[in-house]
């Protein structure tokens, strides 16, 4: 009788964890294989980096900043634009690319054992890529306007890993659900493009009435954006001297649906794991 061998998709959950830094080597090695995808060999990939954050900048501008007269915080409009955008562009690229993860790497799944969370996990490489490279724009952007940072700036780190909770418990949830409900492949792209326009993308929070703004904040990414607004630029320019504060009751409100999302987005992914190699 020869031996047999049984991969199992979930193990207990010391050991789940443990088993993640085991497999650190595999996180890495898919990260860097999705984005040896989107940039080697390729000029739309590295050009579509730069140009979709200017263009979207621009579009926003326009619409909010010179047709809608919207508030600027005493910053330049693009200013206040590309700010919101960065952590929105990370946020919409994590959760689009997380959502076909396991799909794609049905292969894997069914072959050997590791902890298939590193899947959508590492799909965050390339928005983090992304991210760095609108950074280094709004950098830019900031010196053109003589927008000056403050000390506030240290606490980026900080909004980063925020907004990294905020991408990661969606992308688990909903790719976990892909792999039993298809449809999930046309719904995202709608909610992502519906929540550009109803995040305060090419707007700040400030233009939102204030009796609405508690429920507004219940938006996860509201609480992200407005802290890198916050950090980013505090409010001081070269010819202002007008300050911004970060209110704290609505930032607490999406930090706590953040968490509540990142939770709901471990347990299920944990609860339907083991079914995912069947179903895939």
């Amino acid at each position: 009788m020869e031996n047999e061998i049984i991969i199992r998709a979930g193990r207990s959950e010391s050991g789940y964890w443990r088993d993640i830094w085991r497999y650190r080597e595999l996180f890495g090695f898919l990260a860097w294989r999705d984005i040896i995808v989107r940039y080697k060999q390729t000029v739309a990939g590295s050009a579509w980096a730069l140009l979709r954050p200017l263009l979207t900048t621009l579009v926003f501008t326009v619409l909010f900043g010179r047709m809608g007269k919207f508030p600027s915080d005493g910053v330049p409009y693009p200013v206040l634009v590309l700010a919101g955008m960065l952590p929105w562009q990370f946020f919409s690229n994590a959760i689009s690319a997380s959502t076909h993860s396991l799909v794609n790497n049905n292969s894997l799944i069914s072959k050997v054992y590791f902890p298939r969370l590193l899947i959508p996990a590492s799909t965050f490489g390339v928005a983090l890529v992304d991210f760095a490279i609108t950074l280094v724009i709004l950098a830019g952007m900031m010196a053109w306007y003589q927008v000056m940072p403050t000390w506030r700036l240290l606490c980026l780190p900080i909004f980063t890993l925020l907004a990294v909770a905020a991408a990661l418990g969606p992308g688990l949830l909903i790719s976990a659900l892909m792999v039993e409900y298809r449809d999930f492949k046309h719904i995202v792209p709608f909610l992502v493009q519906f929540g550009t326009y109803v995040s305060p993308v090419g707007f700040s929070t400030s233009a939102v009435p204030e009796q609405w703004r508690l429920l507004y904040a219940c938006n996860p990414v509201v609480g992200v954006i407005e802290g890198f607004r916050w950090c980013i630029y505090g409010g001081l320019t070269a010819n202002t001297q007008t300050t911004s504060s970060l209110p704290m009751e609505g930032f607490l409100i999406s930090c706590g649906i953040v968490i509540f999302l990142l939770i709901l987005g471990l347990w299920y992914f944990r609860r339907t794991e083991k079914t995912f190699a069947d179903l895939i």
